[in-house]
Order: structure tokens, then sequence, then C-alpha cells
């Protein structure tokens, strides 16, 4: 199978360095421990340090939780409401028409999270794999400081529809013969053998899983196309089915999502809020081994 067009490489970044037509992004955030008892599952930090410490150059920074989520929500990283992500997006010189590459540092999930609420915007994106790992393990240039920005534009979504569901919807959908509900989060967690920070351990009832982590490579790029349709096939996960994808807080689970629309699945959905609003409602129902 040919690489999938909204996948970039190391190599073909390079070529692209000093383009004006280039919008490079970093997206890190970082998940950091919380002590126990604590009302949320961690606490969201934006790797704005690290980003300073050194960056692909060129590269601006986006602070997922600070700018681009809903800050009135109970959970972390909630898409928020288009006028908001317009006048963010915006503030960056994101424009649909430049060549837009999203990378992030040790895992690629917050690259891929940008780059599904782009595209329910109605922008597409290109995901570097294997981020900045895989850039600075290759020897590739660095730039350090604070992001230097581009110029500012006027962002105008075109939102498509059907790109997050409620719990509402996931509950209606359990048992659905038509529907398949995926999980992102290791097995442990699915199976629900060790405690979740989220809340009651477990699963929704009746969803498979496909851990996000089995999905990339020791250095941090994604598997093959191959590889992740013999994982999803395994699980049911076939292109008739709609498909719900969901994790933790609606991001690993974007790994999953991006690498099925790469395989041409087209019945994609994510559910936002995920576990850490599903475990800790005790009116949702939730299953264990």
């Amino acid at each position: 199978m040919s690489q999938p067009a909204a996948l970039i490489s190391t190599e073909q970044l390079a070529a692209m360095l000093g383009d004006p037509n280039l919008r490079l992004y970093d997206c890190t955030t970082y998940n950091e421990p919380v002590p126990p008892g604590s009302d949320v599952p961690y606490r969201a930090v934006p790797g704005d340090k690290t980003f300073a410490a050194g960056h692909i150059p060129g590269a601006d920074f986006l602070d997922l939780q600070g700018e681009f989520s809903d800050a009135s929500a109970q959970q972390f990283f909630m898409m928020p409401d288009v006028a908001q992500l317009e006048a963010a997006f915006g503030r960056h010189g994101l424009d649909a028409s430049k060549t837009i590459v999203l990378y992030s540092i040790g895992t690629m999930m917050w690259a891929t999270r940008f780059w599904w609420m782009l595209r329910s915007l109605g922008v597409d994106a290109h995901v570097l794999d294997g981020g900045l790992d895989k850039w600075k393990e290759e020897g590739r240039p660095i730039e350090t400081g604070a992001p230097r920005g581009y110029p500012a534009t006027i962002f105008k979504a075109a939102p498509r529809a059907g790109f997050f569901v409620d719990k509402t919807t996931v509950k209606a959908r359990i048992g659905d013969p038509s529907t398949v509900i995926v999980n992102a989060l290791g097995p442990q967690f699915h199976r629900g053998l060790e405690p979740s920070r989220y809340g009651r351990p477990g699963r929704v009832p009746g969803s498979v899983n496909v851990s996000a982590a089995t999905l990339v490579n020791a250095d941090k790029t994604l598997t093959s196309l191959a590889d992740a349709e013999a994982k999803f096939t395994a699980q049911g996960v076939t292109r008739d089915k709609n498909v719900i994808c969901y994790c933790g807080g609606g991001i690993s689970a974007t790994i999953d999502l991006f690498l099925l629309t790469q395989l041409g699945y087209d019945r994609l959905t994510l559910y936002d809020a995920s576990m850490g609003e599903w475990a800790r409602d005790p009116a949702l129902p939730i299953e264990t081994d």
C-alpha cells in the first residue's frame, strides 16, 4: 500500500523548509500526574518549554488546552465552538490555501488531534511521521527560542458534520449491529484490569480494543497500512460499519481515526469526552472482564 497522503515524512518536510507556502506547527501537550483523589485525571501542560528548547525551524506552537479547547467543559480538550477555533487558528496564521504540517513530541496523538479538528472544519492538513523525535534522531536542524509565528489570517471554517458524538449517541449505538465502537486505550484498561484515572475501570459495553499504542512503531512512526488494516479487521472494524472511536480524553483515539481515514474508511466519528466522562457517570453502563 502506498504511503497515505496526509502523512508526511521527515525527508519530505526537510525539503519544504523555507517554503513561504508552509505552515508548520508543534502541537505538543503533556499530561502530568495529579495527587490521588484529585477531581481531574491529570494536569494538561502546554509544550511551550520543550518548544523553546528545540523545534523544527520556522515552526509555530499551538496550545491545545489553552486556545483550542472548550474551557467551560468538565473534561480537558473538548472541541470548542467554531467561532473560537476560527479566531485561534487565524491568530496563528493558519490558512487552508497553505501546506499545513503538524507534529508533536513523544507521541503523534497531539498532532493527529489537531488534524482531526481541522478536518472537521473543512481543512486538510499533514502529520509528520515520527514527529520531532524522528527529526532529532536523524540529526536534522533544530531552532530554539519562542515562536516567531506567522502573519495573522482570517480563518473561515467550512464545518463537516459527524466528526464528534456525545454520550447519548454512544449509549444508543451499544449493541447496534451496524456500528462498532473502538477503544484506543491499552488492553489492561479496556479489560478493567487496572485502576483507571478516569473513574470506574472498564469500557463502553460491547466495544472492541485497537490500542493506539499498537499502531505506533518504536521510532514513533505509524505502523504500515497493511498492519493497521489487519489489526482493525481482526476486531470487526470493517468499512461497512459506522465506527465510533474513544479513549480517555479524545486524543489517542485520533491515531486510530488517522489510520482508518488513510485506509479509506469514511464512516468515522470520535466520542470527544471519552472515558473522562463515561467512567465518571454512574448512569452510564460499563463493562469489565
